[in-house]
């Protein structure tokens, strides 16, 4: 390996992050096509999950994609699907060299891709830039390998963890700057979600704006009774952006025909005690090929997710105010009486954001 392996693949994770939040179910890969010491083709996946990022680098070279390197932030598929195994384009547009990331963990893959491309006397080298490639990735391997996609917890809290007044005040906590990272950070991903009383306390529209982003993220509200009101943003624009609706099995007949008729998508989903199951409802996420979630609350759903140890990443945004013990705290009880039952986060990043501060914490290996 060498350090121009690292710079071009660096650049692959850059292009493949383009993807995010708009190729699921497929995963958001990176393609770029190195000839000498000139880039002659790079690609992503694009909307909808084709084409993928090899097939897109490969057009763009052409003649030049012969003898050339190409790097790619997943194993090339080796499966007939909707299109060719990528890894067969590789070897027909004649490259003389693979470098890769991860391993795709697809049981129709699975190493499959690196069999094919070495049998066809191509050089292969994997695991350059991998723990950056596998975080990127790492949705579509927790939907392969567990059924449910990746969940960011986004909190925006006071200084002692409040995210609203006792009258339920809560606009706005943090700046605009703030909010406008909180408008990115959706667009990357597949779904934003929300309990059923964020939906109902806050009126949400939970879409991306004022980023002249084309695409919107799927609309997820966690409501096992339904009781949301008809007559809300989400349920007026249901036609317009998706919404999806996780909700038990006991809801109401008509809500369910009336939703439908607005034009959701209703997930029926276990219960666990009173609530929904959050495994359930983020097996039913999963079902529907949804990889990676943004969930904005509120603290009934954190405190579950977290509870459930089903929180991948917290992006926390504090503001410098206090609000006091009679606000209403960023997450719902937990049901802790022993520190070492709390769940336990890594600080991965931090910066300051505007007026506010930005910590991501990814769940700790420890």
């Amino acid at each position: 390996m060498t350090q121009s392996d690292n710079r071009y693949m660096a650049l692959a994770l850059t292009l493949g992050r383009r993807g995010q939040g708009r190729c699921w179910p497929n995963p958001a890969v990176g393609c770029v096509i190195v000839q000498g010491a000139r880039i002659v083709g790079r690609g992503w996946t694009q909307p909808g999950g084709r084409p993928h990022a090899e097939t897109e680098a490969l057009a763009q070279a052409g003649v030049s994609a012969k003898g050339a390197t190409a790097y790619v932030t997943l194993e090339p598929c080796a499966h007939h699907g909707k299109t060719p195994p990528c890894a067969q384009a590789l070897i027909d547009a004649g490259v003389a060299r693979v470098v890769a990331a991860v391993e795709d963990s697809d049981g129709r893959v699975a190493g499959q891709g690196f069999d094919m491309l070495r049998a066809a006397g191509i050089e292969v080298d994997t695991g350059v830039m991998a723990d950056e490639a596998g975080y990127d990735l790492e949705g579509f391997f927790l939907k392969t390998e567990q059924g449910r996609p990746f969940v960011t917890l986004k909190l925006a809290t006071t200084l002692d963890g409040r995210i609203a007044t006792s009258s339920g005040e809560s606009q706005w906590i943090t700046g605009s700057e703030a909010r406008r990272m909180v408008h990115a950070m959706r667009a990357r991903h597949d779904a934003v979600m929300v309990g059923a009383g964020t939906a109902r306390a806050d009126d949400p529209s939970l879409t991306v704006r004022d980023l002249g982003v084309t695409h919107q993220p799927v609309r997820v509200v966690v409501s096992r009774r339904l009781d949301v009101p008809l007559m809300s943003t989400l349920a007026r624009t249901a036609k317009d952006v998706p919404v999806w609706l996780a909700h038990g099995h006991e809801a109401d007949a008509e809500l369910l025909r009336t939703w439908r008729g607005l034009g959701a998508t209703l997930l029926p989903c276990d219960k666990q005690g009173v609530h929904l199951s959050p495994v359930s409802v983020l097996q039913a996420l999963g079902a529907q090929g949804l990889t990676r979630v943004f969930c904005e609350g509120g603290g009934a759903l954190a405190a579950s997710l977290l509870r459930a140890d089903l929180v991948d990443e917290l992006a926390v945004f504090t503001a410098g105010a206090a609000i006091g013990a009679e606000g209403i705290p960023a997450i719902g009880g937990m049901g802790l009486d022993r520190l070492a039952q709390a769940p336990r986060f890594a600080l991965r990043h931090q910066s300051r954001v505007g007026q506010d501060m930005l910590s991501l914490w990814r769940r700790s290996q420890t």
